[in-house]
């Protein structure tokens, strides 16, 4: 009998973060160590943090985790392993080893899917270069999959979510809509190629895309996850001390995603992505509704946002498309900070 993973959790993949505004609450409580070779902390919430050992090289490393984002164990550990690694991509890192990170429930999952789970993991790790060395499992009701990832990075080639600048244009390299169409998946809401698009574009590794970044000297990305689009620029803009004016006309979508919102198929993460960001963030006036809840749906797997110089933008893209990603395009541009942070026109 095959099994069905997804009967085991509510809330899968990137959209099962708790809200932003919660985790900034825990943050102010950590205590941050004092090291001048520590590169990146959780000062500015950038993807991974960042450690010096010489002077031409720094570690770079990363944890992620979920619980099913899909029914199929294989393809969850796929996306999980693919989630993970990404994080190294967006700093500009070299992805190397990894650890697994496994949680499932002893007497009520096969060993057989656990089996498989790992073997997506492994496969997805090996097809980008990334060496699985260990890892630690516990029992657990919901399963649970992801790595922790160690990358190596040049400090001079280091890419932050604090390295925007104004004037930039900002470059999308995947369509949005995953948190959508996984929604819609569970309500029988999508269909079966929309399911089957969602599914590939959350098992492409942002590595070509990271190749292209290093091309281009790229000092400011993140990629973008579980806080959705405005979130994740949001964040940037922040970190950056500038302001981002996104064109949800101009952003990629997966097939599906724009119906599934306009029948009402609007994932509970939205809301919460939209709770901590609207306060800093200007509405254009009559704005589309489902442009602006697509805005905020927690992608899981999701692509890289990058700000590239203006005069070098439509030569990234190109460079972009050509190694594969069909998808990128210019999705809007960097300015100077005002009252709020992030613009949203559409």
């Amino acid at each position: 009998m095959k099994t069905d993973l997804l009967i085991f959790s509510e809330h899968g993949g990137c959209s099962s973060k708790i809200p932003p505004g919660q985790l900034e609450e825990i943050l102010k409580h950590l205590p941050v160590p004092v090291d001048p070779d520590i590169l990146v902390n959780i000062d500015t919430q950038d993807d991974a943090g960042v450690y010096r050992l010489s002077d031409d090289l720094a570690l770079v490393f990363t944890t992620d985790f979920f619980p099913p984002v899909c029914s199929d164990p294989y393809e969850f550990g796929q996306i999980a392993a693919t989630n993970s690694i990404s994080d190294i991509y967006a700093m500009g890192g070299t992805p190397i080893l990894a650890l697994n990170i496994m949680m499932f429930p002893a007497n009520g999952l096969p060993m057989e899917a656990y089996s498989n789970i790992l073997k997506g993991g492994y496969d997805k790790a090996t097809e980008a270069g990334v060496r699985i060395i260990g890892g630690h499992t516990i029992d657990d009701q919901v399963p649970k999959y992801g790595l922790a990832v160690v990358g190596l990075v040049s400090p001079k080639e280091l890419i932050t979510n604090a390295g925007a600048k104004k004037g930039d244009k900002l470059i999308l390299t995947k369509p949005v809509g995953t948190g959508i169409i996984m929604a819609g998946h569970r309500f029988s809401m999508a269909s079966d190629e929309e399911l089957g698009e969602a599914k590939r574009f959350m098992k492409m590794l942002n590595k070509s895309g990271a190749a292209v970044m290093k091309r281009y000297n790229i000092k400011g990305a993140t990629d973008i996850t579980g806080f959705g689009l405005a979130g994740h620029a949001l964040k940037m803009a922040r970190a950056s001390k500038v302001a981002m004016k996104i064109d949800m006309r101009s952003i990629p979508l997966l097939d599906g995603t724009l119906r599934l919102v306009d029948e009402g198929c609007i994932p509970g993460a939205c809301f919460s992505n939209l709770n901590y960001a609207e306060n800093f963030t200007a509405f254009a006036e009559g704005m589309d509704y489902n442009l602006k809840m697509i805005a905020f749906d927690a992608q899981t797997s999701g692509g890289l946002l990058i700000s590239v110089p203006s005069d070098e933008a439509p030569g990234m893209v190109k460079d972009l498309i050509s190694e594969g990603l069909l998808f990128a395009s210019v999705i809007g541009e960097v300015t100077a900070p005002g009252e709020r942070l992030l613009h949203l026109v559409g």
